[in-house]
């Protein structure tokens, strides 16, 4: 899995010259209120008298251990994601950012993309969110050994599928879950 931050909030320049002319932000301030933590202090000190404080860290520090999560909510980031469907469903459950993910119902993807080989690891007696990195070597081996041979069959079968004008929504299915995706995740801060 692979993640890059693709974008993160940036305070309107319109909105620091209204700070600057209207309501008296020192200029010194200004590129302090221009990354999203200074923001993130300027919003949460609205009614403060105090509002263009330099010093943000204990703020917003503050903020969390407080459990004041509203001005955490003013900053949005994205990042983009590329992992395989089936970590990519993991993260789209826990619905803490919106998406935008490759839809394999309108792209082909191709050989070449691959897929995420996953290490074999046992299952946790007690803990069913757990596994544990002991299987012998030989277990490892062959578990890489089947999932590229399912890869490989399942792409076959997908190509075959593409070929013979079955459309890609249909032909996707027979993929494995580890085929490689993109996706693009927004959120807040928070």
């Amino acid at each position: 899995m692979e993640v890059k931050l693709v974008s993160i909030t940036a305070i309107d320049k319109n909105y620091v010259k209204h700070l600057l002319e209207n309501i008296g932000v020192p200029e010194e301030y200004e590129e302090i209120i221009r990354n999203p933590e200074g923001l993130i202090a300027y919003i949460a000190r609205v009614s403060s008298p105090n509002q263009t404080n330099p010093k943000y860290a204990g703020l917003i520090k503050y903020c969390m251990t407080h459990g004041h999560w509203s001005v955490l909510e003013t900053c949005n980031a994205v990042f983009e994601i590329e992992t395989s469907r089936a970590i990519a469903a993991q993260i789209l459950r826990h619905r803490s950012f919106s998406f935008q993910e490759f839809s394999q119902r309108y792209a082909a993807i191709i050989e070449e993309s691959g897929i995420e080989i996953y290490t074999a690891r046992r299952q946790d007696d007690k803990n069913r969110q757990n596994s544990i990195d002991d299987l012998s070597d030989q277990v490892k081996s062959e578990w890489e050994c089947r999932q590229q041979s399912n890869w490989y069959k399942g792409f076959e079968n997908y190509q075959w599928a593409l070929n013979n004008g079955i459309a890609k929504e249909c032909a996707r299915m027979v993929l494995p879950l580890q085929v490689k995706t993109q996706l693009f995740a927004n959120g807040t801060i928070r």
